[in-house]
């Protein structure tokens, strides 16, 4: 009688196990994508940050920050609001509230200080230093890849 109470006991127990052990696995850590990052070349660096569960980046650092005909800094010429047009470049929102999508992805708006316009874009995570960042217009898509600032 004791080895039969024994042998239900360890099926009991293994059940158990089956059912909450592999919900006690800790899943993989996503990339984090917190941080400053390199746009192509070096050109600038963007600072990811959270706001409200998702991603958001400004504009911190421009290799060339000056206009280089008048000293002054860069300002927001192209955006299609005039009341923004003056604000200088550094601090200007790029990142706009993109949401997780997948992992190690997010998906939402790009703002490009360049031409003035908003594109739908992806915030992907391909290494814990590299980020894959695409933009899309209608059909018409460009993407690059950003490196983590140390």
């Amino acid at each position: 009688m004791m080895t039969y109470r024994r042998v239900v006991l360890a099926l009991w127990l293994s059940a158990i196990g089956l059912l909450i052990g592999p919900n006690l696995i800790v899943p993989a850590l996503a990339a984090d994508p917190w941080g400053t990052w390199y746009t192509k070349d070096n050109e600038s660096q963007i600072r990811i940050t959270n706001c409200g569960g998702a991603l958001c980046g400004s504009l911190v650092w421009l290799q060339e920050p000056n206009e280089p005909t008048t000293g002054e800094p860069l300002t927001d010429k192209h955006n299609p609001d005039p009341s923004k047009q003056g604000r200088p470049l550094l601090g200007t929102q790029i990142v706009l509230g993109m949401r997780p999508s997948g992992p190690d992805q997010w998906s939402g708006e790009l703002y490009n200080a360049g031409d003035g316009k908003t594109y739908i874009g992806s915030f992907t995570m391909t290494g814990a230093n590299t980020a894959e960042i695409e933009g899309c217009l209608l059909v018409f898509c460009q993407s690059q890849t950003w490196t983590r600032a140390n």
